[in-house]
C-alpha cells in the first residue's frame, strides 16, 4: 500500500507541468539546443510511460497471469492435431453427399420412367415468399409465352421463410428443400420436370443429414437437365437478372469429368460473318465457362493460317483461371472474318499440341478434346484423324458445332465428333447455346458413368456463395454508368461551376481515390466458401433415344433409336450423368478448426490447394468497393506470403519455390523463412522470422501450414491443470463462472469457444455466458467432436436397388438415429477464457480503488476521457473509461470496435516492440489519407503494451494492456512540454515561427503536429525532404512491397464508326439495315424472351454507349436534354468529350509496388545524435523515451527540397499483360490423382449428335436474315 501511495506521488510530481522555469517568447528568432530536444523527448516519453502505468494497472495484470504455465509450442504436433481436426470434419461432409449421392441414383432408377401427375406441384426457389419487402428484391420472370402455345400449369408450392442465423440470416424453410430452374431451361420440359418429381425423395436425407451433423450448411442436387434442388428451400435473389446455372459452377464441372485439354478452333473465314460469328463467339465463351483450375485449355482460329486468339499463349495451353478465361474472352472481340477456312492446317495444329502436352504428362494429363467451331466443312479430313488420333486409340474428343441454319454439309461434320468419341451440336440462335454446349460435359462423364464403381470426391477452390464472377464486371458498369449520369446532370444544372479547374481537380481526385481504394469494405457480404461434391450416375444402361435427323437440307425429323436388348426389349445403350449431389462448407468454418489460440499472435494458419493457390488465409483478399476481383480464386501462395530476400516483383527465389513445390505435394515439413508483412490497410510494414511447419490433408488436395514467430512463438501460456472449469464450479457451491464477466467486456467473433446447434444468440458473449451456466451444473460433459458414420467410412462403392430391402431399411434407421450433440465447446479455450477472466475481474473496479480519490480526479482532469482496456490471449477484452459515464450511442464502445483480440493491429504491433524496448508503448492514430481523410477534432490516441510472462528461460505474451484518450490532450501535452526549457531563461522553443516541431512514429505516419490537419499523414508527404535525410541515414528503413493481388483500371476500347465514308447508297443501304433489324428484333424478342437475355455479355452492354440514353432513367424529362441535339462548335464538343464524358475502364488484375517505412534501431542513437549543419541539414531527431515514437524538430526558414515520397502503391509495368507474365513463367502445381478417361464399353453407345430444330416462329425470322446478308456484307 505504502509502495502504491510512493508510485502515486511521483506521478503527480511527474505531471505537474504549470511549475516552469521559463516560457520563451515566440518571437525569438534564435537556434533551438539538441539539449532542448533532448530533454523534451526525456520528458514527454518518462510522463507518458508513468501516466500509462498507473491508467492500465500493468503490474497488477503481470501479477495476475503469475500461476500461469509456460509450456513450448510444438509446431510438427499442433499441425499435425489441427490437419486431423479438419480432416474429420471433411469426412463428415463426405458422408452426407455419399447418402445423397446413393439415395438419388437408387430413387432415379426406380422412379426416372414415372409419369408425373397433371397436378403435379413443386416449390420454386424463384416464387417463394420471404419476411421482406418485396418492391426491394429484384427477380427474374419467367419467359411469356404467346397465347397460342400456352399451357395451363398447376402453380407452384409456398411455405413461408424464417430467418435462419446458421445459413448466414437468410430466410429459409428447414422443412423442405425447394428447385432453382436456369431463366434459360423450361420448368416443364419434360426431362427437367422428371427430374424435379423424382429427386422430391431427397428432402428425407437433406434434413436427416442437418439432423445428424447441425454444422452441415447448404445441400443440393445439380442435374444434368439444368435444375439445382437445394436444402433448405429458400427465395432465390438476383439482382439484377438471374444468371445462375448450377451446371457451369466449379463444384458441378469438376465432379462432373475428370481435367482436361481442351483446344477451341473457331473458323474465322469470310463465311463466318455477322450473326455465325456472334454464335461462334457466344458457343467459345460457354465452353470456357465449363472450365475449372484443374483444367488446361487454348482458343486457335483459323483461315488460310491458325493463330492464337492470345498471341503470348503460342503453341500452348494455358491453366483455366479466371484471369486467363477472362483474357481469352476479350481476345475474341479482335478477330476478323476473311479469307477460306484451312481445316487441314488447323486439325493437324491441335492435334500435335495435344500430343505434345500428352507426351510430356502436362497440362490436365487426362481428358484431351477439340471443340471446332465452324459453319461447315468440304469433307470429313478422315486421314488426319487416322494419322493423329485413331493409331492412339482415340486419346482425344472430337466435339463440333455447326452455326448457322442454311447449312449444307452436316453430315460430315456429325461424322468427325461421331468417329472421334465426341458430339455434334447444331446451332442457328443465340438462345439455344448454352443448353447445347453443355452436351459435352455428359459426354466426358460417359466412362464415369460405364464404370459406375468409383465416385471420385472433388473439392473445389475457394469461390463466394452464388455470385457468379461475370457479375463484378457488370456492376462496375452499372457504377460507371450511374457516374456518368451524375456527370452529365451536373453539367446540365451549373455549367460554369462543373467546367472551372476546381471541380474538375475535386473529380479528378475522387476518381483517383475509388480506383485506388484498397480497402476491403464489403467482405461481409460475400459467404466464402469451398465444396464437396460427388458424380450422381444413371443406373440404367438402355433406354430409347430421340435425335433429330436432317433429311435435307431444310427438312428435319425425329427418330426413335432402337437396339435389342437381351430381354428381347428394343432400346439404346446409354451412359448418361444424371447431376452432382454437393455440400458447401464456409471456410469460416474451417478457420475455426485452425485453433488460432494455439497459434498465438502474428501466427497464422492457411490453406494451399494442389495448384498451389489460397484456399483460406488471413491476406486473402477477394473484395475491392464491394465487387469480386477478377482473380479473386486463383491467389496463389507465394503471392501472399511475401519472402524477405529484397527481390524484385515475381522475381521469385530458388528456396522458395522449393518450399512452395514441398507444401503442394502435400510432404510434412518445416522451415525458417525471413519475411515482410503489412497492417493497417498496407499502410503499415513489419519484418520477422517466422517458423513454417506443413502437412497434407489426406484425400484431400489441400495442405495445410501453419506459420509461427521465431522468437515469442515458441512457446504459450496455459492455465494450471488444477483449474478445470467444471471442477471448480462444484467446489464453489455451483457458481458460475460468468460471475468473473459481469461488465464492458467481449471475446473475439471469429473464434469458436462454444456452438450451440439448437438456439440462436444474438451476440458471442450471450452465447458464452449460456454455457457458462451449463458447465456449472453436475452432470456437465465435454462433448466430443463429431465423426462420420462407421457404415460409410474407407466403403469403396455405394449399394444399389436395395433402397427398399429390409436390410437397407434397418442401416438407414441405425444411422438416422446416431445420437448427436446439440452443442460443441473447445474445451482448451473455454478453459483460457475462464482463467483470464477469473484473474483479471479486478480490471472492473474503479481506478480510484488502485490510488486516492483526488489524484484519480487529477488525471481526469488533465486528460479528460480516457478508455483504459485489457486483451488476453484467450480473446478476452476488458475496458473501462474514466471518468464512468454512460455510453455515447454514436461511437461504438471500445470492445465493440475491436473485439478480435490478437488479431488487432495495436494488439500485434504492441508484442513486436517488446522486443526492441520490453518498457515502451505504442502509440497511433487513426491514418489520415486523401482516400480515407480523418476527422481530427474527433481522433484519439491509442497506446498499447505488450504484457509477457515467463520464467528465466521462457517468456511468451499473456496480454496487451492500453489506454485511448483524445488527440487534442495529447497535442496540448506536446505544445506543454516543448515550449519551455530546463535551465535556460532565453531558450527558443517550438513556440517559436520559425521552427515546427512533429510527433513521429516508427512507420512515418505523424502523431502530433502544430498543424492538426497533419494528423495521420505520412511525414514524406509533409517534409519529403526531412523524410529523404532520415531514410538516408538509415534511420527509417524503407521496405519494398508487391500488392500481387490488386486491381488495376483499364480503358475500354470503343468502335469508331468516323472512317466510314456515308454516301448517299450508304445511307440508304444503313436505313434499310436499322429497319430489317428492329423488325427482326421486335418479331424474336417476344419468342426469346430473357432465354436469350440469359446469354447476354454484360461487357458489351455499354462498350460503344457514350451519350445521354444513361440518362434516360428514373423518369427523366427528355426537354432537359434537348441541348444535346443544338449545333455546337468543334471546340464545345472537345470540352464536352474531355470535361463530361468518363473513360470507360474494365477491373483488371495487376499488381502494385509500394514503399514502406521502418524504424531502424540499429545504432539508432547514433544517427540521431547528429548536430544541424544550418539548411543543410535543418532538423534535430530524437527518440521519445518509452515510446514508438521520434521527436522532429525543423527549422522552418530552410528552404524545402522536394523530393517525391510517397507509400501510395503504383502499377508494376512489365513487358506483358499480367496472364501472359504468368504463362511464360509458370509455377508447379500437382495433378489430380484422380483420372477416369475411357471405358471399353463407351463404343457401344450411338447417341454422338443433336441438331437445331427450327422454331415455328423463327421462318419467318429466317427469309429475312438471308435479306439482311446482303445489306451487312
Amino acid at each position: 500500500m505504502c509502495k502504491r501511495v510512493g508510485n502515486s506521488i511521483l506521478l503527480l510530481l511527474l505531471l505537474s507541468l504549470d511549475s516552469r522555469d521559463c516560457v520563451a517568447s515566440p518571437n525569438n528568432e534564435g537556434k533551438i539546443l539538441l539539449n532542448s530536444v533532448q530533454a523534451w523527448a526525456v520528458k514527454l516519453g518518462t510522463e507518458l510511460y508513468h501516466f500509462g502505468e498507473f491508467i492500465t494497472r500493468k503490474k497488477e495484470v503481470q501479477e495476475s497471469f503469475k500461476s500461469a504455465q509456460i509450456e513450448s509450442r510444438d509446431g510438427e504436433k499442433l499441425v499435425q492435431s489441427m490437419s486431423d481436426d479438419i480432416r474429420a470434419m471433411m469426412e463428415l461432409k463426405i458422408s452426407a453427399v455419399k447418402r445423397i449421392v446413393e439415395a438419388a441414383e437408387n430413387m432415379a432408377f426406380d422412379k426416372q420412367n414415372e409419369p408425373v401427375p397433371e397436378d403435379f406441384q413443386f416449390y420454386n426457389s424463384k416464387e417463394m415468399e420471404e419476411p421482406y419487402d418485396e418492391l426491394t428484391i429484384t427477380t427474374t420472370p419467367e419467359t411469356d409465352f404467346a397465347l397460342e402455345n400456352w399451357i395451363a400449369r398447376p402453380p407452384t408450392k409456398n411455405a413461408y421463410l424464417y430467418q435462419n442465423p446458421h445459413f448466414s440470416n437468410i430466410p429459409v424453410n428447414i422443412n423442405f428443400s425447394s428447385v432453382h430452374v436456369p431463366t434459360n431451361v423450361y420448368a416443364w420440359a419434360p426431362e427437367v420436370i422428371k427430374g424435379i418429381h423424382w429427386s422430391e425423395g431427397l428432402d428425407t436425407h437433406f434434413i436427416n443429414n442437418y439432423q445428424s451433423d447441425p454444422t452441415l450448411s447448404w445441400q443440393y442436387f445439380g442435374s444434368s437437365t439444368g435444375f439445382m434442388r437445394h436444402y433448405p428451400a429458400m427465395k432465390w435473389r438476383a439482382d439484377p437478372v438471374d444468371i445462375y446455372d448450377c451446371r457451369t459452377r466449379a463444384w458441378y464441372m469438376e465432379a462432373a469429368a475428370s481435367p482436361k485439354d481442351v483446344v477451341i478452333l473457331v473458323d474465322r473465314s469470310g463465311s463466318m460473318t455477322g450473326q455465325r460469328r456472334d454464335i461462334a463467339k457466344h458457343v467459345v465463351t460457354n465452353i470456357l465457362d465449363t472450365l475449372g483450375n484443374n483444367d488446361f485449355v487454348n482458343v486457335m482460329t483459323f483461315a488460310d493460317t491458325v493463330e492464337e486468339i492470345v498471341p503470348c499463349f503460342e503453341d500452348s495451353l494455358v491453366q483455366a483461371t479466371l484471369g486467363n478465361l477472362r483474357e481469352l474472352k476479350l481476345g475474341l472481340d479482335n478477330f476478323e472474318t476473311m479469307e477460306i477456312a484451312n481445316f487441314s492446317a488447323a486439325l493437324t495444329r491441335a492435334f500435335e499440341l495435344l500430343e505434345m502436352y500428352r507426351n510430356n504428362s502436362g497440362g490436365a494429363n487426362c481428358n484431351q478434346a477439340i471443340m471446332l467451331v465452324t459453319d461447315g466443312v468440304p469433307y470429313n479430313y478422315k486421314e488426319i484423324f487416322e494419322k493423329y488420333n485413331w493409331k492412339y486409340d482415340t486419346p482425344v474428343r472430337v466435339f463440333t458445332y455447326l452455326i448457322g441454319r442454311e447449312v449444307a454439309d452436316v453430315r460430315e461434320v456429325k461424322w468427325m465428333a461421331c468417329a472421334n468419341r465426341g458430339y455434334y451440336v447444331h446451332l442457328s440462335t443465340l438462345a439455344e447455346v448454352r443448353e447445347r454446349v453443355l452436351e459435352h460435359v455428359n459426354v466426358l462423364a460417359r466412362p464415369l458413368v460405364l464404370q459406375r464403381e468409383k465416385h471420385p470426391v472433388v473439392w473445389t477452390p475457394v469461390y463466394a456463395n452464388v455470385t457468379d464472377p461475370k457479375v463484378a464486371d457488370y456492376l462496375w458498369e452499372q457504377r460507371e454508368r450511374a457516374e456518368q449520369k451524375e456527370r452529365f446532370m451536373s453539367q446540365r444544372r451549373d455549367k460554369a461551376l462543373f467546367n472551372s479547374e476546381k471541380e474538375q481537380e475535386r473529380r479528378w481526385r475522387i476518381t483517383q481515390m475509388k480506383q485506388g481504394q484498397y480497402s476491403e469494405i464489403g467482405n461481409s457480404q460475400y459467404q466464402l466458401m469451398t465444396s464437396v461434391s460427388m458424380p450422381v450416375y444413371d443406373l440404367r444402361h438402355n433406354e430409347n433415344i430421340t435425335e433429330n435427323v436432317l433429311i435435307n437440307e431444310a427438312y428435319w425429323v425425329s427418330v426413335t433409336k432402337e437396339s435389342v436388348e437381351e430381354n428381347g426389349q428394343k432400346e439404346m445403350r446409354i451412359a448418361r450423368l444424371l447431376g452432382v449431389a454437393g455440400t458447401d462448407v464456409p471456410l469460416s468454418e474451417i478457420q475455426a478448426l485452425m485453433t488460432p489460440y494455439k497459434i498465438g499472435v502474428n501466427g497464422y494458419a492457411f490453406i494451399v490447394t494442389n495448384n498451389g493457390y489460397i484456399l483460406i488465409h488471413p491476406d486473402l483478399r477477394p473484395v475491392f468497393q464491394q465487387i469480386l476481383k477478377p482473380s479473386y480464386n486463383s491467389v496463389d501462395m507465394i503471392e501472399v506470403e511475401l519472402f524477405d530476400d529484397d527481390r524484385g516483383p515475381r522475381n521469385f527465389s530458388k528456396e522458395l519455390t522449393a518450399l512452395r513445390k514441398e507444401i503442394i505435394d502435400q510432404k510434412t515439413g518445416n522451415k525458417i523463412m525471413n519475411v515482410k508483412y503489412h497492417l493497417d490497410e498496407m499502410k503499415r510494414v513489419s519484418r520477422a522470422k517466422k517458423h513454417y511447419f506443413w502437412t497434407g490433408i489426406s484425400d484431400s488436395p489441400f495442405t495445410l501450414v501453419v506459420a509461427i514467430p521465431e522468437n515469442y512463438g515458441r512457446h504459450r501460456i496455459t492455465p494450471p491443470p488444477t483449474d478445470d472449469i467444471h471442477r471448480l464450479s462444484l467446489t464453489s457451491k455451483n457458481i458460475s463462472a460468468r460471475q468473473y464477466l459481469s461488465d464492458k467486456w467481449s471475446v473475439h467473433p471469429d473464434w469458436l469457444y462454444c456452438r450451440h446447434y439448437e438456439r440462436t444468440f444474438s451476440t458471442p458473449e450471450e452465447e458464452l455466458l449460456y454455457f457458462l451456466e451449463r458447465v456449472a451444473k453436475p452432470g456437465w460433459r465435454w462433448p466430443a467432436k463429431p465423426r462420420p458414420p462407421e457404415h460409410h467410412k474407407n466403403k469403396p462403392g455405394h449399394d444399389r436397388h436395395n433402397n427398399g430391402t429390409p436390410e437397407n431399411k434397418e442401416r438407414n434407421k441405425v444411422s438416422n438415429s446416431t445420437p448427436r450433440n446439440e452443442y460443441y465447446c473447445d474445451h482448451g479455450l473455454m478453459q483460457a477464457l475462464v482463467y483470464d477472466a477469473r484473474n483479471t475481474a479486478w480490471f472492473n473496479k474503479s481506478i480510484s480503488d488502485s490510488a486516492s480519490e483526488e489524484k484519480a480526479a487529477e488525471f481526469i482532469q488533465r486528460f479528460g476521457y480516457i478508455v483504459a482496456f485489457l486483451s488476453t490471449h484467450s480473446g478476452l477484452t476488458r475496458w473501462q473509461m474514466h471518468p464512468p459515464k454512460e455510453h455515447d450511442n454514436e461511437k461504438p464502445e471500445f470492445g465493440k470496435q475491436w473485439p478480435k483480440s490478437i488479431d488487432e493491429v495495436w494488439y500485434r504491433r504492441a508484442v513486436e516492440q517488446h522486443y526492441v524496448d520490453p518498457l515502451s508503448y505504442v502509440y497511433s492514430v487513426e491514418l489520415n489519407t486523401e482516400k480515407f481523410p480523418l476527422n481530427v477534432s474527433s481522433a484519439v490516441v491509442t497506446a498499447a503494451h505488450a504484457v509477457f510472462h515467463g520464467d528465466s528461460h521462457r517468456k511468451t505474451p499473456a496480454a496487451v494492456v492500453g489506454f485511448q484518450f483524445k488527440h487534442e490532450r495529447l497535442s496540448e501535452w506536446f505544445e506543454n512540454i516543448t515550449s519551455s526549457c530546463e535551465h535556460n531563461r532565453e531558450c527558443v522553443t517550438c513556440l517559436s515561427d520559425a521552427w515546427d516541431c512533429y510527433l513521429v512514429d516508427n512507420n512515418g505516419w505523424v502523431i502530433v503536429s502544430e498543424d492538426s490537419n497533419q494528423t495521420g499523414q505520412f511525414f514524406g508527404k509533409i517534409r519529403p525532404d526531412i523524410m529523404a535525410t532520415l531514410i538516408e541515414d538509415d534511420v527509417y528503413k524503407p521496405v519494398h512491397l508487391v500488392d500481387y493481388q490488386a486491381v488495376c483500371f483499364r480503358e475500354k476500347k470503343t468502335s469508331n464508326p468516323a472512317n466510314v465514308l456515308l454516301t448517299p447508297l450508304e445511307n440508304l443501304r444503313l436505313a434499310m439495315a436499322w429497319f430489317l433489324t428492329t423488325t427482326v428484333w421486335f418479331y424474336n424478342s417476344i419468342a426469346s424472351g430473357l432465354a436469350q437475355a440469359s446469354s447476354y455479355s454484360f461487357e458489351d452492354e455499354f462498350l460503344t454507349t457514350t451519350v445521354p440514353p444513361l440518362l434516360d432513367e428514373e423518369g427523366d424529362d427528355d426537354s432537359e436534354y434537348s441541348y444535346m441535339s443544338k449545333p455546337t462548335t468543334k471546340n464545345a464538343e472537345r470540352d464536352f468529350e474531355k470535361l463530361v464524358l468518363i473513360n470507360r475502364t474494365r477491373p483488371t488484375p495487376c499488381d502494385r509496388e509500394m514503399y514502406l517505412y521502418q524504424l531502424n534501431y540499429n545504432s539508432l542513437n547514433d544517427k540521431l545524435n547528429k548536430p544541424m549543419m544550418n539548411c543543410s541539414r535543418p532538423f534535430y531527431v530524437q527518440l521519445v523515451n518509452y515510446t514508438n515514437m521520434l521527436m522532429v524538430v525543423v527549422n522552418g526558414l530552410c528552404p524545402r527540397e522536394e523530393v517525391p515520397i510517397s507509400v501510395d502503391p503504383t502499377e508494376v509495368q512489365y513487358n506483358e499483360s499480367l496472364p501472359c507474365l504468368k504463362h511464360i513463367h509458370p509455377l508447379y502445381r500437382k495433378q489430380p490423382t484422380s483420372c477416369i478417361r475411357n471405358h471399353t464399353e463407351e463404343s457401344n453407345i450411338d447417341m454422338c449428335g443433336r441438331g437445331s430444330l427450327p422454331h415455328k416462329n423463327l421462318w419467318t425470322s429466317l427469309s429475312v436474315l438471308v435479306i439482311l446478308r446482303y445489306f451487312y456484307i
